[in-house]
């Protein structure tokens, strides 16, 4: 039996490699056959489901919530210590100082990465700026969210923050940090369908198990989830998506 497995596209393009060898590993370990998929963009990602073509996804929190409670997806793991954040960020030489500088009309950079715009959106509330307030200059990759902050073209830009703290030493040199936000239970989570559940007690083992052999601890720097990854309870994600409901209100 094969089983599709579709990655977020989301993720930095440095970690590619480690996304191939983590299929790699699961595939010899657990005895299944794993197909990986890895859409270049949110649109693909949504055809490929609309389509019913996946059955495990490492999917980001907000797409979580709706992958289990309208596609008949569960949650079964997480990775360890790496949170969900994002980071607000300007061009270094921006008269901007601090997030409370945005005023109505900044223009803002952003992907199509909805959980990195809602808790950014939470963040502004503090500069009493709501989505109306602001227009949005959708990019396809943080990367080019970052070259238009840099020229001016925008006043600032949303980023994954694993993404900004990947970003070239001279890109982020010519950026600042407005903000960083600190929400620590928000993670991207590994999601089974219904039809292949009987199948993940299997896949989580191998998945657990990644890290107890030395040659492990370079995969998971590859991936750069160097503490590698914890069973999710089915409590753990109802937690997490009520977060996101909150978040939306």
């Amino acid at each position: 039996m094969k089983l599709n497995f579709m990655v977020a596209p989301d993720f930095s393009p440095d970690r590619f490699a480690g996304w191939h060898m983590v299929n790699t590993l699961l595939q010899s370990r657990s005895g299944l056959h794993l197909h990986l998929l890895t859409p270049a963009s949110a649109q693909e990602q949504s055809e490929l489901l609309r389509r019913d073509a996946v059955d495990l996804i490492y999917a980001n929190p907000f797409d979580a919530a709706h992958l289990i409670r309208d596609l008949g997806f569960r949650a079964f793991a997480r990775p360890m210590g790496k949170p969900d954040e994002m980071v607000i960020a300007t061009a270094a030489a921006s008269p901007l100082k601090r997030l409370e500088d945005l005023r109505p009309g900044s223009r803002i950079a952003v992907t199509d990465n909805r959980d990195v715009k809602l808790i950014g959106l939470r963040l502004l509330e503090a500069a009493d700026l709501t989505d109306k307030d602001l227009q949005w200059v959708l990019v396809e990759t943080f990367q080019a969210g970052a070259r238009l902050a840099i020229k001016g073209e925008v006043d600032a830009a949303f980023f994954l923050a694993e993404i900004y703290h990947t970003l070239s030493r001279i890109t982020r040199s010519q950026l600042k940090v407005l903000i960083e936000s600190a929400i620590f239970d928000i993670t991207h989570v590994l999601l089974a369908h219904q039809r292949v559940l009987s199948e993940v007690p299997a896949i989580m083992a191998a998945l657990a198990g990644i890290g107890q052999q030395a040659a492990d601890h370079e995969v998971l720097d590859a991936l750069g989830i160097p503490k590698g990854f914890a069973v999710m309870q089915e409590e753990e994600a109802e937690f997490m998506v009520d977060l996101m409901d909150t978040l939306l209100d």
